[in-house]
């Protein structure tokens, strides 16, 4: 019994796992998309990475943490400042991870 449940829950993540990829693209896979719907699509990766990484940024315990303590918000500046200049992902998450155990280490 036990494993007819792992079995349904394996199947149902597998279905809204594969779904929201895989209709998009047998429906529109070989249309042109209007030059808009281009753009709006283009901000949905930093849209999606900025929903997932401040609240673990400005949060502390369910509560906004916002002080000269939050070690994630006072690395966060000289990352962003990193992104902004370099446009690279791999300097960018690395230089972040540096930040954040240097002000560790500091602080």
């Amino acid at each position: 019994m036990e494993a007819d449940k792992y079995i349904f829950m394996i199947t149902g993540m597998l279905i809204v796992t594969f779904l929201p990829r895989f209709l998009p693209l047998m429906l529109l896979g070989k249309k042109e998309l209007p030059q808009k719907v281009i753009s709006w699509l283009s901000y949905i990766p930093a849209a999606v990475l900025s929903a997932l990484l401040a609240p673990s940024i400005l949060m502390d315990g369910g509560r906004l943490y916002l002080s000269l303590d939050n070690i994630a918000l006072l690395a966060f500046f000289p990352t962003l400042l990193t992104a902004y200049k370099t446009k690279n992902i791999f300097l960018t998450v690395s230089g972040g991870l540096i930040f954040y155990l240097l002000l560790e280490m500091i602080l």
